[in-house]
């Protein structure tokens, strides 16, 4: 390990390496001489080498003769800029006000990469982590003052620092800023609705906020927990930290019992027989029929030197004509065949560089050593083919009908359908849909013949081709072009020609995760049996309503008026009838010292007509009044429960609130409201609790107005 000193000045005398005000390990030397095997023995290594590794960051710390990381040219300017945004000075703050600015620059720097790489923030994974990432800028911001939202200037400032070397940045700064935009938006309304949450649980007036209670914020709400203890110190409490833990390992049990598990037996035997042999090469771009040795197999989860008929195989060849799952399409399917043996190959994978075919012996005996003769199943490859390609096409339409800079995001490139994902910060129009799918049946009218060749990955790039972002590319890359339409880095199969695939149909558009869009779509002889499919609804449909299928739209339509007109007849007739009732409800007031409290349950009644009804019983029962009424809108169904405060003002004068109260009463009910302190509303989804939560209010406010 090598360190620099910062005070050579103070000399050797008591030289303490822990100290990192003065001393700094920027280098870093491994001798690696020995293999340890899996009983521990040591052997010393036919060629021995050293590791060598430095500190970009810490080396420029040194060469720049500042304090910190954080104070270099690499992240100082974004720091400035978070100053500037809190109208703070950053060498004047204390280290608690550094840190947050620190914090900012830092996490802004990683949260611009990730969303260039074509990571988008949700619950999971690399996701989870910019979320995680973009929050804490978020809350460092608020703890400076920074009260407006202002990720996308942290986003531009990162994108000027770094945009020399990441050329990438500038190509992708509409979708890092929109990303950056939509989810520092989503987090402030979640910040508000955990705030307002919060306040509930506070007016409660408890000894402390339980763990549950926090965990509740943190897991539905996404409120961070530094944000709860933060608000529970200025209102003199703590947070129950163990209660916390403890709610967050049962979450994590839980999950765990709910992960698919995975059969690490034939896993670990196919990670074993891979890491010791050399790459499959692969012979299916020209052939679809081969003769192979076979190098090795797992039998039933476990590596044997010979199977029989009926077991369970995978199977490694020197060469093959078999695609391996990879870019998306998945792997050939087919048969191996030798001297009375017959193996169905049921799918392809890759480990490593090796192809493992995965199947079963239909007939025969397969050994190691022994030759064989694969057979791609031509049907499937051929669709898998169009539907690649296909793909290309889709990416190239979706470019130039709604935005060049549309990414790739993920594809599955299946036998009879095609799934691709892309980052869009919207959903694609019906009419631009039409657009697309009149675009790429066009191109394939028009029977552009395909160019498939090798290249430098630079050369490639310089070109035009597309690549994925955040893929990995060898120094010499496949491109697949369609002259004058599409240009890709691509190792999958594809048509000769597009006349080949025939017919494209969207089947449908969707929201994966926030900013990214999914289209499903079939190609080939898949489209008459989509059509098949849909033209057998439609003949159903017309059947049903008595109509020909130009007239179903306009029958479904009269239907739904006709029935939404029946059910607004039937809620007034309820209403009516309830409010009917609860003109008698005046005289079931009990007297609570100075004050009437009337808690009643009044089923039918919508919300407006439940709050009618609450206002005009206070109305009626004076200053004094505390009226409390719930009830299912429809008797019939207890996912929905509506609950009404109505208070006077002597009633608020001490010290009652109907928004405070009534949300809490809304709790036992499963969920929660508010309003204003004289008139309030709350809905809950268990109607089964709701006459536990009528009573408990009943005694809570005999008790407090008693």
């Amino acid at each position: 390990e090598i360190y620099y000193d910062f005070k050579p000045e103070l000399g050797d005398d008591g030289i303490d390496l822990e100290d990192d005000s003065r001393f700094i390990e920027f280098y870093n030397l491994v001798f690696m001489q020995y293999n340890r095997d899996a009983e521990g023995t040591l052997t010393p290594l036919a060629n021995r080498n050293i590791d060598t590794g430095m500190g970009l960051e810490r080396m420029a710390q040194i060469l720049q003769a500042v304090p910190n990381n954080y104070e270099t040219d690499l992240i100082y300017p974004l720091i400035e800029t978070a100053a500037g945004l809190a109208g703070v000075d950053y060498k004047a703050l204390d280290e608690k006000g550094k840190t947050s600015l620190k914090v900012i620059g830092d996490h802004s720097r990683a949260i611009t990469q990730l969303i260039c790489d074509g990571v988008t923030a949700s619950n999971l994974g690399r996701g989870y982590i910019l979320r995680r990432l973009l929050r804490r800028v978020v809350r460092h911001g608020r703890l400076l003052g920074i009260d407006k939202p202002f990720l996308t200037a942290m986003g531009e400032a990162s994108i000027a620092l770094m945009q020399a070397a990441y050329p990438q940045l500038l190509e992708r700064r509409e979708v890092i800023l929109a990303e950056l935009a939509r989810e520092e938006a989503r987090f402030l309304e979640t910040l508000e609705r955990g705030e307002k949450l919060l306040a509930d649980v506070l007016a409660a007036k408890p000894k402390q906020i339980s763990g549950e209670q926090a965990f509740e914020l943190y897991d539905t709400y996404g409120f961070p927990l530094e944000l709860t203890e933060e608000i529970a110190e200025e209102h003199g409490l703590r947070v129950d930290l163990e209660g916390f833990e403890a709610a967050m390992e049962a979450q994590r049990q839980r999950a765990k019992a709910a992960a698919v598990s995975i059969d690490l037996t034939l896993q670990d035997a196919i990670e074993q027989m891979a890491a010791e042999l050399e790459a499959t090469s692969f012979r299916g771009y020209e052939l679809l029929d081969h003769s192979s040795s076979v190098l090795a197999l797992v039998v039933n989860g476990e590596p044997a030197e010979r199977a029989e008929a009926g077991d369970q195989v995978q199977v490694v060849l020197d060469t093959t004509p078999f695609y391996g799952e990879g870019g998306g399409q998945v792997g050939d399917r087919g048969v191996l065949s030798g001297e009375g043996l017959i193996v169905t190959i049921e799918a392809v994978s890759r480990n490593r560089s090796v192809f493992v075919h995965s199947g079963r012996v239909e007939r025969g005996a397969l050994v190691v050593g022994s030759v064989v003769h694969g057979q791609v199943d031509r049907s499937c490859r051929r669709r898998a083919q169009a539907n690649h390609t296909a793909t290309h096409l889709l990416q190239a339409a979706l470019k130039q009908v709604v935005d060049p800079g549309i990414g790739q995001a993920g594809s599955l490139v299946d036998f009879d359908r095609l799934r691709f994902d892309f980052h869009c910060p919207r959903a694609i129009s019906t009419e631009e849909l039409e657009q697309i799918e009149a675009l790429i049946n066009g191109w394939i009218a028009e029977a552009h013949s395909l160019e498939v060749q090798e290249m430098a990955i630079e050369k490639a790039k310089a070109a035009g081709a597309v690549a994925m972002f955040g893929e990995k590319y060898a120094d010499v890359v496949r491109v697949v072009d369609v002259p004058g339409v599409s240009m890709e880095l691509c190792g999958g199969t594809h048509v000769s020609n597009t006349a080949e695939i025939g017919l494209f149909k969207i089947v449908s558009e969707s929201g994966v995760a926030a900013g990214i869009r999914r289209i499903e779509a079939v190609a080939g002889a898949a489209v008459l049996a989509y059509l098949n499919e849909r033209d057998a609804v439609v003949k159903q449909l017309g059947e049903r309503f008595k109509a020909q299928p130009a007239e179903i739209v306009e029958r479904v339509v009269t239907l739904q008026a006709e029935l939404k007109a029946s059910q607004k007849a039937l809620s007034a007739a309820r209403e009516e009838l309830a409010l009917a009732k609860s003109a008698a409800l005046a005289a079931q007031a009990e007297a609570v010292g100075e004050h009437a409290l009337l808690v009643a349950r009044l089923d039918g009644v919508e919300g407006g007509g439940l709050q009618s009804a609450a206002q005009g019983l206070a109305d009626q029962l004076g200053d004094g009044a505390a009226v409390v009424l719930g009830g299912l809108p429809d008797p019939s169904d207890l996912g929905k429960v509506i609950l009404v405060a109505a208070f006077g003002k002597d009633v608020i004068a001490k010290g009652q609130q109907a928004g405070k109260f009534i949300g809490g009463v809304a709790k036992a009910c499963g969920g929660g409201g508010g309003g204003r302190p004289n008139l309030a509303q709350a809905g809950g989804r268990d109607g089964s609790a709701l006459d536990g939560a009528l009573e408990q209010a009943r005694t809570a406010l005999s008790s407090d107005l008693g």
